[in-house]
Protein backbone atom coordinates (compact mmCIF):
# COMPACT_ATOMS: atom_id res chain seq x y z
CA UNK A 1 0.00 0.00 0.00
CA UNK A 2 0.79 3.25 -1.00
CA UNK A 3 0.81 6.26 2.35
CA UNK A 4 1.09 9.33 2.00
CA UNK A 5 2.26 10.70 5.34
CA UNK A 6 1.49 15.12 5.80
CA UNK A 7 3.57 16.50 8.55
CA UNK A 8 6.54 13.20 8.23
CA UNK A 9 8.87 15.29 9.29
CA UNK A 10 7.67 16.19 12.59
CA UNK A 11 7.83 13.81 15.82
CA UNK A 12 4.48 11.35 15.16
CA UNK A 13 5.17 11.77 11.36
CA UNK A 14 8.53 10.17 11.87
CA UNK A 15 7.55 7.30 13.73
CA UNK A 16 4.67 6.61 11.66
CA UNK A 17 6.16 6.49 8.42
CA UNK A 18 9.15 4.24 9.33
CA UNK A 19 6.42 2.09 11.44
CA UNK A 20 4.53 1.76 7.99
CA UNK A 21 7.81 1.58 5.81
CA UNK A 22 9.37 -1.48 8.43
CA UNK A 23 5.58 -3.26 7.64
CA UNK A 24 6.24 -3.32 3.89
CA UNK A 25 4.10 -0.08 2.92
CA UNK A 26 5.62 2.46 0.17
CA UNK A 27 5.84 5.91 1.85
CA UNK A 28 5.87 9.82 0.58
CA UNK A 29 5.54 12.38 2.48
CA UNK A 30 4.25 16.30 2.59
CA UNK A 31 5.87 19.03 5.02
CA UNK A 32 7.75 21.52 6.06
CA UNK A 33 11.44 21.05 6.93
CA UNK A 34 12.46 19.37 9.80
CA UNK A 35 13.05 21.12 13.84
CA UNK A 36 16.74 21.49 14.26
CA UNK A 37 18.16 18.36 15.60
CA UNK A 38 14.52 16.49 15.00
CA UNK A 39 14.20 12.75 15.11
CA UNK A 40 13.56 12.98 11.11
CA UNK A 41 17.32 14.23 10.57
CA UNK A 42 18.81 12.14 13.53
CA UNK A 43 17.50 9.05 11.83
CA UNK A 44 18.19 9.88 8.31
CA UNK A 45 14.82 9.44 7.46
CA UNK A 46 14.51 10.99 4.24
CA UNK A 47 16.22 8.26 2.73
CA UNK A 48 12.59 6.00 3.27
CA UNK A 49 10.39 8.28 1.11
CA UNK A 50 9.60 7.68 -2.24
CA UNK A 51 8.63 11.44 -2.25
CA UNK A 52 9.76 13.55 0.04
CA UNK A 53 8.04 16.97 -0.62
CA UNK A 54 8.93 20.26 1.61
CA UNK A 55 5.53 21.91 1.33
CA UNK A 56 3.47 24.29 3.24
CA UNK A 57 -0.40 22.52 3.36
CA UNK A 58 -1.86 26.39 3.51
CA UNK A 59 -0.09 26.27 -0.43
CA UNK A 60 -2.81 24.71 -2.04
CA UNK A 61 -1.54 24.43 -5.51
CA UNK A 62 1.48 23.26 -4.86
CA UNK A 63 -0.10 20.94 -2.22
CA UNK A 64 -2.20 19.51 -5.31
CA UNK A 65 0.95 18.95 -7.54
CA UNK A 66 2.42 16.76 -5.02
CA UNK A 67 -0.14 14.52 -4.46
CA UNK A 68 -1.03 14.32 -8.37
CA UNK A 69 3.03 13.35 -8.42
CA UNK A 70 2.32 10.61 -5.59
CA UNK A 71 -1.12 9.10 -6.38
CA UNK A 72 -1.17 7.75 -2.67
CA UNK A 73 -3.70 4.69 -1.75
CA UNK A 74 -4.07 6.34 1.73
CA UNK A 75 -3.45 9.79 3.39
CA UNK A 76 -2.48 10.16 6.88
CA UNK A 77 -2.55 13.88 7.73
CA UNK A 78 -0.73 15.04 10.84
CA UNK A 79 0.69 18.42 9.69
CA UNK A 80 -0.54 20.87 11.74
CA UNK A 81 0.72 23.65 14.30
CA UNK A 82 0.55 21.46 18.02
CA UNK A 83 1.64 23.62 20.24
CA UNK A 84 -0.73 25.45 22.64
CA UNK A 85 1.54 27.71 23.56
CA UNK A 86 2.64 28.75 20.37
CA UNK A 87 -0.91 29.71 19.09
CA UNK A 88 -1.50 32.48 21.79
CA UNK A 89 1.41 34.00 20.08
CA UNK A 90 0.38 33.29 16.47
CA UNK A 91 -3.37 32.82 16.30
CA UNK A 92 -4.09 33.05 12.61
CA UNK A 93 -1.31 31.54 11.66
CA UNK A 94 -2.60 28.13 13.69
CA UNK A 95 -6.01 28.41 12.31
CA UNK A 96 -4.95 29.09 8.54
CA UNK A 97 -2.77 26.06 9.30
CA UNK A 98 -4.45 23.76 11.26
CA UNK A 99 -8.29 24.16 9.50
CA UNK A 100 -7.59 25.77 6.04
CA UNK A 101 -4.51 23.45 5.92
CA UNK A 102 -7.06 20.72 6.60
CA UNK A 103 -9.25 21.33 3.92
CA UNK A 104 -6.44 21.47 1.30
CA UNK A 105 -5.53 18.21 2.45
CA UNK A 106 -8.98 16.96 2.15
CA UNK A 107 -9.26 18.73 -1.50
CA UNK A 108 -6.29 17.29 -2.66
CA UNK A 109 -7.45 13.68 -2.04
CA UNK A 110 -9.83 14.09 -5.21
CA UNK A 111 -6.87 14.06 -6.93
CA UNK A 112 -5.28 10.61 -5.93
CA UNK A 113 -7.32 8.37 -8.31
CA UNK A 114 -6.52 4.83 -6.39
CA UNK A 115 -7.48 6.51 -2.43
CA UNK A 116 -8.74 4.22 -0.72
CA UNK A 117 -9.13 6.12 2.81
CA UNK A 118 -7.73 9.45 4.29
CA UNK A 119 -7.11 9.90 7.87
CA UNK A 120 -7.38 13.39 9.55
CA UNK A 121 -5.73 13.52 13.18
CA UNK A 122 -7.04 16.36 15.54
CA UNK A 123 -6.64 16.34 19.22
CA UNK A 124 -8.18 15.48 22.59
CA UNK A 125 -8.49 19.14 22.74
CA UNK A 126 -11.26 19.46 20.62
CA UNK A 127 -13.66 18.52 23.46
CA UNK A 128 -15.46 21.66 24.79
CA UNK A 129 -13.14 21.41 28.45
CA UNK A 130 -15.80 20.74 31.25
CA UNK A 131 -13.02 18.77 33.68
CA UNK A 132 -15.10 15.77 32.58
CA UNK A 133 -13.90 12.78 35.08
CA UNK A 134 -15.17 10.00 33.10
CA UNK A 135 -13.23 10.78 29.85
CA UNK A 136 -14.82 12.95 26.59
CA UNK A 137 -16.21 10.03 23.93
CA UNK A 138 -16.79 10.94 20.32
CA UNK A 139 -20.25 12.46 20.97
CA UNK A 140 -19.69 15.13 23.28
CA UNK A 141 -19.44 18.76 22.38
CA UNK A 142 -16.48 20.10 20.82
CA UNK A 143 -15.35 23.40 21.67
CA UNK A 144 -11.78 25.01 22.05
CA UNK A 145 -10.56 27.88 25.06
CA UNK A 146 -6.77 28.30 23.30
CA UNK A 147 -6.49 29.21 19.65
CA UNK A 148 -4.39 25.90 19.11
CA UNK A 149 -7.95 23.60 20.68
CA UNK A 150 -9.86 25.82 18.82
CA UNK A 151 -7.92 25.35 15.27
CA UNK A 152 -8.15 21.86 15.64
CA UNK A 153 -11.99 21.60 16.73
CA UNK A 154 -12.49 23.67 13.93
CA UNK A 155 -10.46 21.42 11.27
CA UNK A 156 -12.49 18.43 13.14
CA UNK A 157 -15.76 20.10 11.75
CA UNK A 158 -14.46 21.13 8.93
CA UNK A 159 -13.62 17.84 7.79
CA UNK A 160 -17.02 16.65 8.91
CA UNK A 161 -18.50 18.87 7.03
CA UNK A 162 -16.47 18.21 4.23
CA UNK A 163 -17.09 14.36 4.57
CA UNK A 164 -20.78 15.00 4.26
CA UNK A 165 -20.79 17.48 1.22
CA UNK A 166 -18.42 15.89 -0.98
CA UNK A 167 -16.48 12.83 0.42
CA UNK A 168 -16.22 9.89 -1.83
CA UNK A 169 -13.94 7.72 -0.06
CA UNK A 170 -13.85 6.33 3.68
CA UNK A 171 -12.75 9.33 5.95
CA UNK A 172 -11.91 9.02 9.37
CA UNK A 173 -11.01 11.79 12.56
CA UNK A 174 -8.70 10.29 15.33
CA UNK A 175 -8.61 12.36 18.01
CA UNK A 176 -5.45 11.49 20.26
CA UNK A 177 -2.85 13.56 22.46
CA UNK A 178 -0.19 13.97 25.19
CA UNK A 179 1.75 11.01 23.78
CA UNK A 180 5.61 10.95 24.79
CA UNK A 181 8.30 8.35 23.27
CA UNK A 182 12.04 8.87 21.95
CA UNK A 183 13.31 11.70 19.88
CA UNK A 184 10.90 14.27 20.69
CA UNK A 185 12.52 17.62 20.05
CA UNK A 186 9.65 20.39 20.31
CA UNK A 187 9.83 23.47 22.53
CA UNK A 188 6.80 23.54 25.35
CA UNK A 189 6.77 19.44 26.08
CA UNK A 190 7.41 17.94 29.25
CA UNK A 191 10.00 14.98 27.96
CA UNK A 192 11.63 17.06 25.69
CA UNK A 193 11.83 20.15 28.49
CA UNK A 194 13.56 17.50 30.72
CA UNK A 195 16.02 16.22 28.43
CA UNK A 196 17.05 19.12 27.60
CA UNK A 197 17.05 20.50 31.31
CA UNK A 198 19.25 17.24 31.91
CA UNK A 199 21.77 17.57 29.63
CA UNK A 200 22.32 21.22 30.96
CA UNK A 201 22.35 19.83 34.34
CA UNK A 202 19.81 22.90 34.88
CA UNK A 203 16.17 22.45 36.61
CA UNK A 204 13.28 22.69 34.07
CA UNK A 205 10.44 24.49 34.62
CA UNK A 206 7.39 23.03 34.63
CA UNK A 207 4.22 24.97 33.75
CA UNK A 208 1.32 23.16 35.09
CA UNK A 209 2.67 20.04 37.34
CA UNK A 210 -0.98 19.29 38.42
CA UNK A 211 -2.53 18.82 35.09
CA UNK A 212 -4.03 15.63 34.30
CA UNK A 213 -3.63 14.22 30.66
CA UNK A 214 -4.43 10.76 29.08
CA UNK A 215 -0.23 9.92 28.69
CA UNK A 216 0.15 7.33 25.62
CA UNK A 217 3.37 6.23 23.90
CA UNK A 218 3.23 6.98 20.65
CA UNK A 219 3.40 3.54 19.13
CA UNK A 220 -0.15 2.78 20.69
CA UNK A 221 -1.28 5.95 19.23
CA UNK A 222 -0.06 5.01 15.82
CA UNK A 223 -1.58 1.26 16.34
CA UNK A 224 -5.06 2.98 16.70
CA UNK A 225 -4.27 4.96 13.58
CA UNK A 226 -3.10 2.06 11.22
CA UNK A 227 -6.04 -0.47 13.34
CA UNK A 228 -8.76 2.19 11.90
CA UNK A 229 -7.08 2.52 8.43
CA UNK A 230 -7.08 -1.16 7.92
CA UNK A 231 -10.89 -1.29 8.48
CA UNK A 232 -11.68 2.19 6.61
CA UNK A 233 -10.36 0.12 3.92
CA UNK A 234 -11.87 -3.41 4.46
CA UNK A 235 -15.43 -2.25 6.20
CA UNK A 236 -15.53 1.54 4.71
CA UNK A 237 -15.98 2.49 8.13
CA UNK A 238 -15.59 6.30 9.08
CA UNK A 239 -16.57 8.78 11.56
CA UNK A 240 -14.55 9.67 14.94
CA UNK A 241 -12.30 7.89 16.79
CA UNK A 242 -10.56 8.55 20.18
CA UNK A 243 -7.45 6.87 20.97
CA UNK A 244 -6.07 6.87 24.43
CA UNK A 245 -5.13 5.33 27.15
CA UNK A 246 -7.73 3.51 30.14
CA UNK A 247 -9.82 6.13 31.89
CA UNK A 248 -8.76 4.81 35.12
CA UNK A 249 -4.57 5.57 34.43
CA UNK A 250 -4.98 9.20 35.79
CA UNK A 251 -1.31 10.84 36.16
CA UNK A 252 -0.34 14.08 36.00
CA UNK A 253 2.07 16.18 35.10
CA UNK A 254 4.11 16.12 38.44
CA UNK A 255 4.08 12.15 38.28
CA UNK A 256 4.98 11.80 34.39
CA UNK A 257 8.02 14.12 35.57
CA UNK A 258 8.81 11.91 38.61
CA UNK A 259 8.97 8.35 36.87
CA UNK A 260 11.01 9.96 33.73
CA UNK A 261 13.64 10.98 36.39
CA UNK A 262 13.42 8.12 38.13
CA UNK A 263 13.88 5.88 34.71
CA UNK A 264 16.73 7.91 33.97
CA UNK A 265 18.58 7.43 37.20
CA UNK A 266 18.32 10.94 38.80
CA UNK A 267 17.92 11.35 41.80
CA UNK A 268 18.14 15.03 42.50
CA UNK A 269 14.75 17.06 41.53
CA UNK A 270 15.30 18.55 38.25
CA UNK A 271 12.53 20.69 38.24
CA UNK A 272 10.60 23.19 39.86
CA UNK A 273 7.01 25.14 39.31
CA UNK A 274 6.96 27.96 37.23
CA UNK A 275 5.67 30.95 39.17
CA UNK A 276 4.81 33.57 36.05
CA UNK A 277 1.15 34.00 34.88
CA UNK A 278 0.56 31.37 32.33
CA UNK A 279 -2.33 31.34 29.50
CA UNK A 280 -5.03 29.35 30.16
CA UNK A 281 -4.63 24.98 29.74
CA UNK A 282 -7.24 22.56 30.46
CA UNK A 283 -6.18 21.28 34.00
CA UNK A 284 -8.46 18.08 33.25
CA UNK A 285 -8.17 15.87 29.99
CA UNK A 286 -9.14 12.46 29.71
CA UNK A 287 -10.74 10.41 26.51
CA UNK A 288 -12.97 7.35 26.63
CA UNK A 289 -11.55 4.94 23.88
CA UNK A 290 -14.30 2.10 24.31
CA UNK A 291 -15.74 2.76 20.79
CA UNK A 292 -12.05 1.67 19.09
CA UNK A 293 -11.95 -1.10 21.50
CA UNK A 294 -14.56 -2.41 21.28
CA UNK A 295 -15.44 -2.04 17.23
CA UNK A 296 -11.63 -1.91 15.82
CA UNK A 297 -10.72 -4.51 19.15
CA UNK A 298 -7.56 -2.01 19.63
CA UNK A 299 -6.02 -1.84 22.59
CA UNK A 300 -2.80 0.28 24.14
CA UNK A 301 -0.21 -2.48 24.99
CA UNK A 302 1.75 0.01 26.99
CA UNK A 303 0.84 0.92 30.02
CA UNK A 304 1.97 4.11 31.58
CA UNK A 305 4.94 2.50 33.83
CA UNK A 306 5.89 1.17 30.32
CA UNK A 307 5.41 4.17 28.03
CA UNK A 308 7.88 5.97 30.43
CA UNK A 309 10.20 3.45 30.49
CA UNK A 310 10.47 2.83 27.02
CA UNK A 311 10.42 6.65 26.44
CA UNK A 312 13.65 6.63 29.47
CA UNK A 313 15.42 4.09 28.10
CA UNK A 314 15.53 6.07 25.12
CA UNK A 315 16.67 9.02 26.20
CA UNK A 316 19.44 6.91 27.99
CA UNK A 317 20.97 5.13 25.21
CA UNK A 318 23.64 5.57 22.74
CA UNK A 319 22.34 3.77 20.08
CA UNK A 320 22.40 5.40 16.84
CA UNK A 321 18.64 7.15 16.20
CA UNK A 322 18.01 4.95 13.45
CA UNK A 323 18.63 1.78 15.25
CA UNK A 324 16.87 2.82 18.73
CA UNK A 325 13.51 3.65 16.34
CA UNK A 326 13.83 0.10 14.67
CA UNK A 327 14.60 -1.75 18.10
CA UNK A 328 11.51 -0.15 19.48
CA UNK A 329 8.91 -0.43 16.13
CA UNK A 330 10.40 -4.52 16.12
CA UNK A 331 9.56 -4.52 19.89
CA UNK A 332 6.00 -3.16 19.96
CA UNK A 333 5.19 -5.68 16.83
CA UNK A 334 6.22 -8.13 18.71
CA UNK A 335 4.24 -7.25 21.77
CA UNK A 336 1.37 -6.66 19.68
CA UNK A 337 1.97 -10.11 17.75
CA UNK A 338 2.02 -12.14 21.14
CA UNK A 339 -0.86 -10.58 22.68
CA UNK A 340 -2.59 -12.26 19.49
CA UNK A 341 -4.28 -8.85 18.40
Amino acid sequence: MHYLVTGHTGFKGSWMSLMLKLQGHEVSGISLNPLKNSIFEKANLTKIFSHDFRIDIRDAQSLNKAVTKIQPEVIVHLAAQPLVRESYLKPLETFEINMMGTLNVLESSNLAKNLLATLIITTDKVYKNKNKLTGYIETDELGGWDPYSASKAAADLATQSWVKSFGKTPVAIARAGNVIGGGDSANDRIIPDLVRAISKNQKAVIRYPDAIRPWQHVLDCLNGYTSLIEQMIVLGVGGEWNFGPNTNEKHSVAELVEKFTNKCNIKEPIWIRDSTQQPHESNYLLLDSQKARNMLNWQDYLNFDMAVEWTANWATSEEPDLDKMIDQINLFLKLKNTKGI
